[in-house]
Formats: C-alpha cells, structure tokens, sequence
C-alpha cells in the first residue's frame, strides 16, 4: 500500500513556514511600544495603553468581498490588504473607538508565498495608515475547499475607547448638519453588481479612465479615515461608515428615532467612477449599493459644520430634520 504525505494531499507545510518567516519584518514595521511579544506563538499580546478611566474593548471584523475575485484575476494584490484594514477600522471608529491591533486570515486553496506576501504587504500599509499594530495572523492551505490559487481574507479589527463615549446618549438633533468625507472610489461593496456589469457588457478592463486603466481604477483601495477621526473626533456627534447599503442603510443607524437626515442630492460630488457605473445600474440601486463617492458622514453642530468640512477635506452634505429615523434625498 502507498503511503502519502501532507504534501500528497495539497498542503505545503515548508511553504508556509517560509510565508511566517518573511513576513515578520513586515509585522514589525507596525509595532508599538504596547505590542508585547512578536509574531508566531499561538496569539499575540497588547498591553492596553495608559490614561484610559474606565477602558472599553471594541472589535470589528470584515472581508473584502468579491472585489477580490477581480484582484486575483488582475493579479493585482497589494490594495486589498488596505481594503481589509480599513473595512474594520472604519467600522470601529463610527464606536468612537482609537484602532490598537489588527489580525489577518488568509485562506487559499494552494498557497504561493509570493502573493501571500503582496497581500500581507498591502495589509501593513493599511495598519501603518490606521496607527494600529498587525500583531498576529492565520494562513490556511485548504485544497478542495479553494480552487488552486485562490483565497479569501477575514481581517480582525480591535479598538478603545473611555466608557461614558461607548454608552452616551444620541445628541443628534433637529438641525445638526451632515458632513461628506469623500471616499477614494467604489471602496470594498457592489463588486458582485460591478462584475456583473463588465460580464454582460463585455467591458474591457484594460480600456483608459481617466488616465489609468479601467482595472486599477476599480482596484482603488477603499480609503482609511482613522487620521480624520483622531483629530476631530470630540467635535463631531456621530460617524456612519457608508459600506453595504450604501448612503440609504448606513446612516440611519446613526439617527435617533425622531429625525431624518435630509441629503440634498445636488450636493453629492460623485466620482467619475459612479457615473460610470450608473449608466448600467437601475436608479434605486444607486445609493443603496454603492457609496457614490461619500465614504464616511458624520454629524455635528450647524457652528461646527464649516469648520470641520475644512479640516476633513469634505463637504455640507445635508440636515438633520424632523422624521423617523430615514434618508430622505431634497
């Protein structure tokens, strides 16, 4: 009887011991003084940072959803490790929560260090850019599970923030205004739409958009707002991440239950991309799948607006009015 290895069955233990090798000076590049430890025990250790009263612990977790499918296609790897950060550290900071630490899972069906890499060095960008540590991480080889060389990303975000932020009353009221943050692109949501689109229009990607071609455009990595939240974050009442659901799901959940938010839709600046895209995509799925160029909004005082529109590189957006905890677009 023939006896078979690990290897047989499609799983390269040597290649993933030389994967963890390399990519510890990558970690590294992140590491503060409250990372304890380094990479490759069974977990990794923070020391929670001083001048906290009464800390709270927050997590986010997210993927980058089938925007990888094109990445791996293109053989363009790199942005999609900024996407997997900032997908979870913009969730953390609408929480009013400081990013600390990151981890990573990469599955793939046959691992190949070379782009295992490129991903992970795209993942220390985005932590660098966030202000947070990579301090651990997974990468499974899972032959049946992925066809050969593809592979799916899970990113773990930890955060804190002082209690009384965490559990604060709603102050949004009557009269509050909105603030855009632009975003970079279509961010990390709609690519099953988006890919759609290219498959029924047979659109070629390595056609010219504005000076680069279609493909890089659509990989534009989803922007991280953590910088932006640091230095206007005791200004501001609330931050709605505008992700999957677009500008319609998203910002509700920052409302109380008796106001609307008012969008005045002219005022949208939206990227050449979504114009793009719109000529394919039926109306009301405009705002409520893609983010059309507004990657974060936050609300504060009508005194405040201008200001800190200035400070983020954003703009007036809309109001805050009387209602039911709705999007309504004037």
């Amino acid at each position: 009887m023939e006896k078979l290895s690990y290897k047989d069955s499609g799983v390269d233990i040597a290649e993933g011991n030389a994967l963890v090798e390399d990519l510890k000076d990558l970690a590294q590049s992140t590491f503060n003084a409250n990372v304890l430890g380094g990479i490759g025990s069974f977990s990794g250790a923070y020391k929670i940072p001083n001048g906290y009263k009464e800390p709270v612990i927050l997590a986010a977790t997210d993927g980058v959803g089938t925007k990888l499918r094109l990445a791996i296609d293109w053989g363009i790897l790199e942005n999609v490790g900024i996407d997997l950060v900032a997908m979870c550290v913009n969730d953390l900071i609408c929480n009013f929560a400081t990013p600390l630490f990151f981890l990573d899972y990469y599955a793939t069906g046959k691992l190949n260090k070379t782009k295992a890499l490129e991903v992970i060095k795209g993942i220390t960008k985005g932590c660098l850019e966030a202000e947070c540590a990579l301090i651990g991480g997974e990468s499974a080889e899972m032959p049946g599970m992925y066809q050969k060389e593809d592979f799916d990303l899970a990113g773990f975000a930890v955060g804190i923030a002082e209690k009384e932020k965490v559990e604060r009353e709603n102050s949004i009221k009557v009269g509050d205004i909105l603030v855009a943050l632009p975003s970079n692109g279509i961010h990390s949501n709609g690519y099953s739409l988006v890919r759609k689109i290219i498959a029924e229009h047979r659109i070629n990607l390595e056609s010219n958009f504005n000076g680069k071609t279609l493909i890089e455009e659509l990989l534009e990595p989803t922007k991280i707002y953590v910088k932006t939240f640091k230095a206007i974050e005791h200004k501001i009442k609330a931050l709605a991440h505008i992700t999957g659901g677009g500008l319609i799901e998203n910002i509700p959940r920052i409302l109380p239950y008796d106001v609307d938010a008012i969008i005045e839709e002219q005022k949208i600046q939206t990227l050449p991309i979504f114009e793009w895209l719109t000529k394919y995509v039926e109306d009301s799925d405009k705002y409520q799948t893609f983010n059309m160029g507004v990657g974060m909004v936050l609300v504060c005082d009508c005194k405040e607006a201008n200001a800190l529109a200035k400070i983020c590189n954003g703009y007036i957006l809309g109001e805050i009015k009387q209602g039911s905890k709705r999007v309504k677009f004037a």
